[in-house]
């Protein structure tokens, strides 16, 4: 059972991390995108959950709402940056980027959690703003580039994607599985006016490779994924999960070498220190846990 619980596991992760390539290839606005895949991802949840008889718990969700609402509205901000950033640099950069939310998490902690700041954490926080550096090409093309564009894209994604690992952890007695449909749902709604109206998006004119992509984001990537992440967490333990998790980034920086993306010998570096850094800080070094089986990605 827990092997199987393993590979759906890494499955999960494996499908995270190839979501850039198939977002590159889609040609609508990235807030339609991000709209399609809340909207379809949640209803795909919700009818495995009626295939598989388990009915949400709606006093649960009715007492947790704002926190819902803020946060789903949070991950559809999340993912138009995360999105866009695919347009202006790599598929590893972004994603490892984007990988950066959980250091935002451990420098805001003190303040919106009440953690202790440790010096393993400070640490591990050092070497991943470093390896960000170094991956965004900052230092050597300068602001200019497009690339450094797409990485400060991709962090303003990861910051809002903080935001909502810290309101989850204010989450009461709510399965993971409601947060996630609720928050998808809200996400797909939030983003809708800004898809509708800021946007030019032709569904007459999308060829049906489009179309096709768009539902591959929805429900593998977000409804299949989730569904495969949820049902594994049940038998593995918190630190193997944790660590798991970034299987993520690493797929896509391998992914980014398979498609011949120029990553230039400094990038490589900063990769593997972000990587490292935060594999190091999930660790359990210690007596205290940092993180949870309520964080998923998204």
């Amino acid at each position: 059972m827990k092997r199987l619980s393993f590979l759906k596991l890494i499955s999960s992760m494996a499908i995270f991390g190839t979501i850039g390539i198939f977002v590159r290839f889609i040609d609508f606005g990235r807030g339609f995108i991000a709209s399609s895949r809340g909207i379809i991802g949640a209803l795909f949840l919700l009818a495995l959950a009626l295939i598989l008889k388990k009915k949400p718990s709606l006093a649960a969700i009715k007492a947790n709402l704002p926190i819902l609402l803020i946060s789903g509205a949070a991950i559809g901000i999340n993912w138009i940056l995360l999105f866009e950033s695919y347009s202006y640099t790599t598929i590893a950069a972004s994603t490892l980027c984007y990988y950066m939310a959980p250091v935002i998490v451990i420098l805001l902690s003190p303040i919106f959690l009440k953690e202790r700041l440790t010096a393993k954490k400070l640490i591990c926080v050092t070497v991943a703003i470093v390896g960000a550096l170094f991956v965004s090409g900052i230092l050597e093309s300068g602001f200019g580039t497009g690339g450094a564009l797409g990485c400060i894209l991709a962090l303003g994604a990861a910051a809002f994607y903080a935001s909502v690992i810290i309101l989850n952890k204010k989450l009461k007695d709510i399965s993971p599985y409601d947060t996630t449909v609720v928050q998808l749902l809200v996400a797909g709604i939030v983003v809708l006016p800004y898809a509708a109206f800021a946007e030019d998006n032709n569904l007459f004119e999308a060829e049906p490779i489009e179309l096709l992509l768009i539902l591959v984001v929805a429900i593998v990537h977000t409804g299949i994924a989730y569904a495969l992440y949820f049902s594994s967490i049940r038998e593995l333990k918190t630190e193997t999960v944790a660590i798991f998790s970034y299987l993520d980034p690493v797929v896509a920086v391998l992914l980014s070498i398979a498609l011949s993306e120029p990553m230039s010998p400094l990038m490589a570096v900063g990769s593997l220190l972000i990587i490292i850094s935060l594999v190091a800080v999930e660790l359990p070094f210690g007596k205290g846990k940092e993180r949870n089986n309520d964080d998923v990605n998204y």
